[in-house]
This record gives structure tokens, C-alpha cells and sequence, in this order.
């Protein structure tokens, strides 16, 4: 019954651990060169300044890049 119990648990966590880790990414900017880059993390860099808004998703961060204007290629 314990081990039932214990691999019922085992397979209910490893489906909700996914939905904690979401991704964020973040289209930053160097201030210095406008050139833009996309991080997985908000920087701390004074250096670095967050474009927009944080996406769900690579691919739409790669869009956002793609149709900001102030980003230098």
C-alpha cells in the first residue's frame, strides 16, 4: 500500500514541477551600442535596460526583436 501511495505522489509531482519552472525571457538592450539580445534572466547590468514587456516564449521575444525599432541589428 506505502509503495502505492509513494508512486502515486512520485507521478503527480513530476507533472506539477514543469508548471512552476516558466520561462521568462527578457529583449534587453545595451545602452551603449542598441544592440539587443534576449536573456532568460532580468539583468542587473546598469548597462543592460529591458525592451518591452517579459514573453512566455522564445519566439516571442525573437518577434518582439524583430519588430522593435530601436533594436540595432
Amino acid at each position: 500500500m506505502n509503495m502505492k501511495l509513494i508512486a502515486a505522489a512520485a507521478l503527480a509531482v513530476s507533472f506539477a514541477v514543469p508548471a512552476f519552472a516558466a520561462n521568462e525571457f527578457y529583449l534587453v538592450q545595451d545602452t551603449a551600442t542598441k544592440k539587443c539580445s534576449i536573456v532568460e534572466a532580468k539583468p542587473t547590468i546598469g548597462t543592460m535596460t529591458v525592451v518591452g514587456l517579459v514573453h512566455k516564449t522564445k519566439l516571442e521575444a525573437e518577434t518582439a526583436m524583430k519588430a522593435d525599432k530601436s533594436c540595432v541589428a
